[in-house]
């Protein structure tokens, strides 16, 4: 079977979120069951681009309503991600270093879609899948039914994935005519309260529509930001998989990024190796127990909650508590990071940025990884966490919940921490749990460490999963 991803982000050509980590590792996982996967991407001015060899495989013309435009199509030469990587260049649009964050990014994606299925349309076969991932490309799939001169894509099978339903590349009608032609009759289609709405029309559009764990897919009959109805409408074709991630990349036993390694029979020397460099590194103090933060600074992740929970958990724990914070986002969020390293030197310090190699040093010097989001569709981080012997304490939405059992479950059968409020009242009293829980009982925590990275998230299922979908 031939499967072709289309989407905005793919680890490590170009990321800004978990949309990344799963197109570049999905793929590989698939090519490994015996299939064919491929994955087409705007051609940013990203390092990854520098750093390898290409070859030119395509050079087309099309249009854009009445904006005519070259574009061409380069292959990474080497197969570096384990799939067939391509990446598609239009001067003026796609040629930037950034992901998004322009204005005219929903001119950007739409000729991106339109140049790459112009490609495809001129290929001697057809795949057996087109796969798109979130709003970015969600207008490939009315394209491929209804736009003019496309027939030769109409059946072939398509499948979409929202990896977050809170963004929806919503375009005024004024746009229709960027659009390729195509019977006004399937307006219908594109539209949802009286805009364009890419993520509405894959969601009518595409053969069959999945979410990234099951547990989202069922919020999202509720809380859909304006799209509730059209998710209990369509429920019949709708499907929740739980993503996974890449345990060749997330390995506390071969991490090059780790001076230290460890598995789950070393994981007590091992975490406190690392920690020790980790606190080093910022300047707290190690001996205490490390709970830490990754992830965007922003009110979906609850993160302005951080500041006042850091600075009163420390207090109500008298100092005998450590906190490390990397992340960046909302400017004013940032500030009050920054400035509370001033008021509880010893306990807290943060890294505002993003730094790979600093992210996995730090789940693998954590006790404890803080996740109050209000709204998580998968979550990928605390799986790093559980794979790397961290207890996750996580709030009861979306992935987390399918992802995570709080301690408290019978026969202690559990190996993390579950909260109902994204309030820093209801996370301290969790951090307070963990710390009665675990951290004061070594043998609890040496037990839950071990039957933490004993759990498989790896892709191998949830490709299969894919698999079977296609074929279903």
């Amino acid at each position: 079977m031939e499967i072709i991803h289309i989407s905005a982000e793919c680890y490590p050509v170009a990321k800004a979120g978990g949309l990344g980590d799963v197109v570049g590792a999905l793929p590989k996982y698939q090519n490994q069951l015996g299939h064919v996967a491929k994955v087409v991407l705007p051609m940013y001015r990203t390092k990854f681009l520098y750093q390898h060899s290409w070859e030119l495989v395509h050079e087309g013309s099309t249009s854009m309503g009445p904006n005519w435009f070259r574009y061409s199509v380069i292959k990474e030469k080497t197969n570096v991600l384990g799939f067939d990587l391509y990446l598609v260049d239009i001067n003026g649009l796609l040629d930037r270093e950034k992901v998004y964050g322009y204005d005219d990014d929903s001119e950007r994606f739409l000729a991106f879609q339109i140049a790459t299925l112009h490609w495809m349309n001129q290929w001697q076969h057809n795949p057996d899948v087109i796969h798109c991932h979130d709003h970015h490309t969600g207008l490939v799939p009315f394209m491929m039914k209804f736009c003019y001169g496309l027939e030769k894509l109409q059946n072939i099978k398509t499948v979409f994935t929202i990896h977050n339903a809170q963004y929806q590349g919503w375009m005024g009608w004024d746009k229709r005519g960027l659009i390729p032609d195509f019977d006004l009759w399937k307006s219908g289609m594109l539209d949802w309260r009286n805009n364009i709405n890419p993520l509405a029309s894959a969601i009518k559009c595409a053969d069959k529509v999945t979410t990234v764990s099951p547990s989202y897919l069922t919020e999202l009959r509720y809380e859909a930001n304006g799209l509730e109805a059209l998710f209990e409408y369509e429920r019949g074709k709708c499907f929740g998989i739980l993503n996974g991630i890449d345990n060749e990349v997330w390995n506390p036993e071969t991490d090059p990024m780790l001076d230290t390694h460890y598995n789950a029979e070393t994981v007590a020397e091992g975490k406190a190796a690392n920690k020790a460099a980790v606190c080093k590194h910022f300047g707290i103090d190690g001996t205490k127990p490390l709970f830490i933060f990754i992830g965007r600074l922003v009110g979906e992740k609850a993160a302005e909650i951080l500041p006042s929970a850091v600075g009163e958990s420390v207090a109500l724990h008298q100092g005998n508590i450590c906190f490390v914070i990397l992340g960046s986002g909302d400017p004013s969020i940032e500030y009050q990071l920054r400035e509370l390293h001033y008021v509880i030197p010893n306990n807290y310090n943060c890294f505002i940025g993003y730094n790979e190699k600093l992210a996995h040093q730090m789940y693998a010097a954590a006790d404890f990884l803080l996740m109050p989001s209000r709204v998580e569709p998968c979550g990928l981080n605390q799986m790093y966490a559980l794979r790397y012997g961290t207890v996750p304490i996580v709030r009861r939405t979306g992935g987390l919940l399918d992802t995570v059992l709080d301690i408290s479950e019978p026969d202690f059968k559990g190996y993390g921490i579950l909260f109902d409020s994204p309030t820093a009242w209801d996370l301290n009293n969790a951090i307070s749990r963990a710390v009665g829980w675990y951290y004061d009982e070594p043998g609890i925590l040496d037990a839950a460490r071990k039957k933490m990275m004993a759990i498989d998230n790896s892709w191998e299922n949830s490709a299969s999963q894919y698999i079977a979908l296609y074929t279903g």
